[in-house]
This record gives structure tokens, C-alpha cells and sequence, in this order.
């Protein structure tokens, strides 16, 4: 009986010694927050859909991402003392590859919205954007307005999974919706008419008329909506979150970010 009860207090003691040994491990190797991980690694883990000038688009000669969204990141990454890896994502998988945690963050020309903060974290805004027109020029004229656009015989054409195309779909009931696979192909479907009209944000819409005189965005100063871009991070990302906001009011504050405005935005290089 006496080595039984022996034998039992032994176990104890080792049963304790385990776990004060494995509380101590805990919190000596606590996980790193996003911030630090990315720190750690030496590399920002980037979600693009490269896809929307003028602000993240993968140009396929170079094979390299560029606009105002990339040379926002290589700013921030330089911030942070770290490589920059690209992660491709969609606008119908962007929500879902975020939660999935495949990327740090996403930075592609993405509207800030009540659903999106639901679900993940976004930053504070460093752009202001909108929902506006793009058509033909020689039906500028005629597309200035919701009603004038949502009729059966008006052809808008929008890439899948995006706001793009739920403004459509909720807005323009009447007319006729193509959905196009690819972005950056919509514009010139437009102007050499496969479709009558693209809604889309006004920074894209300046981008195109800037490049293509047979298109034009008749409501540019006036668009349909008011909204912020903001950056695009997974929940438990909020060290990163609120490093990424002090960068955009530094940025902000020495006039960085109005210069990449001047160069992507209105070409003055």
C-alpha cells in the first residue's frame, strides 16, 4: 500500500513538473502577431488581382505587377524593411482568399464597405473613389444618368464578382447585363462595340479616356457614389492594420501620397 501511495505522489510530481514546464514554454513562445510575423519572415504577403488600372495591374509582358496600388506596397514594404511577394487573387475569391489568411493583406484598388468590415478588417481609406460611366464618346451625351442607361437595348458590361457588378445588378435592372471574365479588356470591348456602357470607378474610367479618344466618362466629376480605397486585411491582422494606417498619415503628412496621385492617377511622370 505504501509504494502504491508512493508510486502515485510520484506521478504527481512529474505530472506537475510537465505542466509547469509547458506553461512556461507557452508563454516564452507566444505566436507572433501579424506584424512581427511579417518582420520575422522578411516578407509582405500581398493579395492583387491585378486586373484594375490604373491601380494594380499584372502586365503580361513584363509579368510584373505596377500602378498606384503597387507603388503604395513597395512604400509600405519598404516601411517594414521587407520583400514584397505577390499573392493572385480574384474579385469573386478576394473575400474568401482573405479569410483564408493566404495573403497579409490585399491592396487592389478595394472600396471600403460596411459588409466588407463585417467580415475583415480594413484600413482607413487613402483614396477617394466612386462609381461613374464610362461609354463611347459619341454617346456621352446620352448616358448621363441611371434611367437613362437602364433600358433592355443598353448593353453594360462589368467583370464578375466585383461592386461593379452588384451596382448593376441593383441599380439597373432593366438593361442588359454582360458579364465579362476580363477586367481590363471591358474598356476597349466598349469602344469598338460589343457594349454601350461600364460602370465602373472613376480613377479607371479617367485611366481609359486618358489613353483611348473613342471613350468617355461623362459623369467623372459627378459620379453615382462617394467611397474610400482602403487596404483589405483577415481578422487577427489588426497590428499590421494599424501600422499600415500610421504609414498612410506619414505618407499623407509629406506629401507622398499626393505624389503618387500626380504620377498613376493623372500621368505626370
Amino acid at each position: 500500500m505504501k509504494n502504491t501511495k508512493k508510486s502515485f505522489n510520484q506521478f504527481l510530481l512529474c505530472a506537475c513538473l510537465l505542466l509547469s514546464l509547458f506553461l512556461t514554454a507557452c508563454r516564452t513562445c507566444q505566436p507572433l502577431d501579424s506584424l512581427q510575423a511579417v518582420k520575422a519572415r522578411g516578407v509582405l504577403f500581398v493579395g492583387a488581382t491585378g486586373d484594375y488600372q490604373p491601380m494594380s495591374f499584372l502586365n503580361p509582358d513584363t509579368k510584373t505587377y505596377e500602378g498606384f496600388d503597387t507603388a503604395l506596397t513597395e512604400d509600405f514594404a519598404a516601411s517594414l524593411g521587407v520583400k514584397i511577394q505577390y499573392v493572385p487573387t480574384s474579385w469573386p475569391t478576394l473575400m474568401q482568399d482573405t479569410l483564408a489568411r493566404k495573403f497579409d493583406l490585399a491592396l487592389c484598388g478595394i472600396t471600403i464597405t460596411d459588409a466588407r468590415k463585417k467580415q475583415a478588417l480594413m484600413s482607413d481609406g487613402y483614396l477617394g473613389n466612386g462609381k461613374t460611366v464610362l461609354c463611347r464618346a459619341e454617346d456621352a451625351a446620352k448616358y448621363t444618368s441611371l434611367a437613362a442607361i437602364n433600358h433592355p437595348e443598353v448593353r453594360v458590361m462589368e467583370n464578375p464578382g466585383g461592386l461593379n457588378e452588384k451596382f448593376a445588378r441593383a441599380n439597373l435592372p432593366n438593361a442588359t447585363l454582360i458579364i465579362h471574365p476580363v477586367n481590363e479588356e471591358i474598356p476597349r470591348l466598349i469602344a469598338e462595340g460589343k457594349a454601350d456602357v461600364m460602370i465602373t470607378e472613376i480613377m479607371e474610367a479617367a485611366f481609359y479616356c486618358s489613353r483611348d479618344a473613342r471613350l468617355a466618362a461623362p459623369l467623372l466629376k459627378t459620379p453615382f457614389t462617394h467611397g474610400q480605397l482602403g487596404a483589405l486585411l483577415p481578422p487577427g491582422n489588426e497590428a499590421l492594420r494599424d501600422y499600415f494606417n500610421s504609414f498612410l498619415q506619414q505618407i499623407r503628412e509629406t506629401g507622398r501620397l499626393a505624389e503618387l496621385g500626380e504620377i498613376y492617377l493623372h500621368g505626370r511622370k
